[in-house]
């Protein structure tokens, strides 16, 4: 499976994800002509290599390149609560996560079943995804969550890990943020992944046999690549594992 992060961060978050023939976005969170632009430079054509978009929630910088999927009609997935707060698109575009007792039933596209999982941020059904090949690939996609839970380490376990690692939390803490935005960014029910809530949960599920993680949505006024990455490697580290040998990791 061919993973692509064409856009991450506060700025806007888009990951293209191709197996075979099919390919699909998670997020469109630059503008059109910016995702456009990204997608070229990463040698994607939107006319032919992508079949679906699959919204995490509907923050702006998760949603505001939609414009795009309305220019292409490619089919919209997002859950009932993330759709009450997007528009702008044809009503044959629109696909919602249905759900059967409790937990969200599976779609299929093309070579691919994507998998969505409930996850904790201050939206109205945010969701994270889990993405199956017929090759044996298994990749998640875990942007803004104020924790991970069992439910989720459950669906998240795979092969390729994408995962938010907003913030140092000395750096959130020290920093020049008020008191209720750090409260905010720090809730587990509202807010985001810390470094060491990512390599907690990372230490978990990785078990040295080549996966593959990309650190993703890093903070730029609460976080720096050297921090997430060794907040990473140490857990993995207390398992044996090394970085290049046992997996591969990459701060994005």
């Amino acid at each position: 499976m061919r993973v692509s992060i064409i856009a991450t961060g506060s700025d806007g978050n888009c990951i293209h994800l191709q197996s075979g023939s099919t390919g699909i976005l998670i997020d469109a969170g630059k503008w059109k002509r910016d995702l456009e632009k990204r997608l070229l430079a990463n040698n994607i054509n939107a006319a032919t290599d992508i079949q679906a978009v699959f919204i995490t929630h509907a923050h702006g910088d998760h949603i505001k390149g939609l414009t795009l999927a309305k220019k292409y009609l490619f089919p919209v997935y997002a859950t009932h609560g993330e759709w009450q707060k997007i528009s702008g698109l044809d009503d044959d575009q629109k696909h919602v996560l249905e759900t059967t007792f409790g937990k969200y039933d599976s779609v299929r596209i093309g070579e691919m079943d994507i998998y969505p999982f409930k996850v904790h941020h201050d939206a109205l059904e945010p969701v994270g995804y889990a993405i199956q090949d017929g090759n044996g690939n298994r990749a998640c996609v875990v942007f803004d969550t104020g924790q991970i839970d069992d439910d989720m380490l459950q669906m998240m376990e795979g092969n390729i890990y994408i995962v938010e690692a907003n913030h140092d939390v000395d750096m959130l803490q020290n920093g020049e943020y008020s008191d209720y935005l750090k409260d905010r960014i720090a809730d587990p029910h509202r807010g985001h992944l810390s470094n060491d809530q990512a390599a907690e949960a990372l230490k978990k599920l990785v078990n040295g046999r080549g996966e593959r993680i990309f650190l993703t949505h890093l903070s730029s006024n609460n976080n720096t690549p050297e921090l997430a990455s060794h907040a990473v490697r140490m857990a993995l580290f207390e398992k044996g594992f090394i970085n290049k040998r046992d997996y591969f990791l990459e701060v994005v």
